[in-house]
């Protein structure tokens, strides 16, 4: 019977045993202990995989929650006066996206986790600036929707990553902010150590890889940076923010495009863009962790060892800040490129 060895995961998710099922496996080893999401659980029983572990006794996974609760239960909870606020603090946000145009069309969405395995969030095809409370749904950790009448946002699954990945995140916001995003689509991040305010509520951002928004693989493209990141990049798309409440994920959203626009305009200036210094950003680091919020430099990467040009506004994302490095372009051949204009000229007079 055809194996694969999952004992090098604490946790098993539905996308383990998707990948292993696909290769043909009808046996799945674990470790003693091991966790199973409630969908890894169902893809066992979908699939006809067995477990077993690694000295060959059948194994018998824990799940990652209690049983689930009842529709009924699930009601409740979406209709609960804790989650009424909740409804109208999301709308509230998507109306203050909307109007600083970081939403178009019915781009953006929101979300808030409610339970350990709940989580309320806008639907699909609906302007940030007309959403109601009735409007919402509620959805699993996987993506499944619980309650509401229109069917939740493709995107989901982007927050939902990040709430598997940080258990304190309480809510995330993704939107397109036009200043943010033109870093995105160019593959490089703004320089930190300029304003105090962003230092302390962003100070660094990743950029993520692209991938085609609304599927698994786009969700997954944030995993190596939310830990440290309270926002990244999203190459090519936009940008997601998470907090521990809606209205702070979206004050990140502003403090993150405002900082890129300065920058934008003071570049203008013709100066370069001068930097706090190491020992004075080293304070408002202190700040930042006083609140609990994350930041790559409390890690491994020391303060220094960010690599900024001198006066730059944007630069490639070195490994330790989170980022991704775009894939390198070929220089155009210049020569060629002017013989071939120079031919197709000449070509156009000679037929006249």
């Amino acid at each position: 019977m055809k194996s694969v060895d999952l004992t090098g995961l604490k946790l098993i998710a539905q996308r383990d045993l998707d990948a292993a099922a696909q290769n043909g496996t009808k046996e799945i080893v674990i470790r003693e202990g091991a966790v199973l999401t409630p969908s890894a659980r169902d893809a066992i029983s979908r699939y006809g995989l067995t477990l077993r572990t690694c000295n060959g006794t059948a194994a018998t996974a824990k799940t990652t929650q209690k049983p689930a609760p009842t529709d009924k239960a699930r009601a409740a909870m979406f209709f609960s006066p804790e989650a009424e606020a909740i409804k109208q603090e999301i709308c509230a946000v998507g109306r203050k996206l909307w109007q600083r145009s970081y939403v178009d069309g019915n781009g953006g969405n929101i979300s808030y986790r409610i339970g350990p395995n709940e989580v309320i969030c806008t639907p699909t095809l609906i302007s940030k600036a007309d959403l109601k409370p009735e409007d919402l749904c509620m959805v699993d950790l996987e993506g499944t929707q619980l309650v509401g009448s229109r069917p939740r946002t493709s995107e989901i699954l982007l927050h939902l990553e990040i709430y598997k990945a940080v258990p304190e995140a309480k809510a995330a916001v993704h939107c397109h902010p036009p200043h943010a995003t033109a870093y995105a689509i160019t593959g490089r991040i703004p320089p930190s150590c300029v304003i105090p305010e962003y230092e302390v509520f962003i100070g660094t951002v990743a950029i993520s890889p692209y991938e085609t928004p609304g599927t698994q693989k786009f969700a997954e493209t944030v995993i190596p940076y939310v830990r440290h990141h309270n926002t990244v990049l999203l190459s090519n798309h936009g940008i997601i923010c998470w907090a521990d409440t809606v209205t702070h994920a979206e004050w990140y959203a502003e403090v993150v495009d405002t900082y890129c626009w300065t920058l934008m305009l003071a570049d203008q200036l013709g100066a370069p863009i001068t930097r706090i210094p190491e020992d004075k950003t080293m304070d408002l680091l202190a700040i930042k962790k006083k609140l609990g919020l994350p930041d790559a430099r409390f890690g491994e990467c020391a303060l220094s060892d960010i690599p900024v040009p001198d006066g730059a506004i944007a630069y490639v994302p070195a490994a330790c800040s989170g980022g991704v490095r775009p894939p390198a372009q070929e220089s155009p051949d210049v020569d060629t490129l002017v013989k071939a204009v120079t031919d197709a000229v000449m070509a156009a007079i000679q037929r006249k």
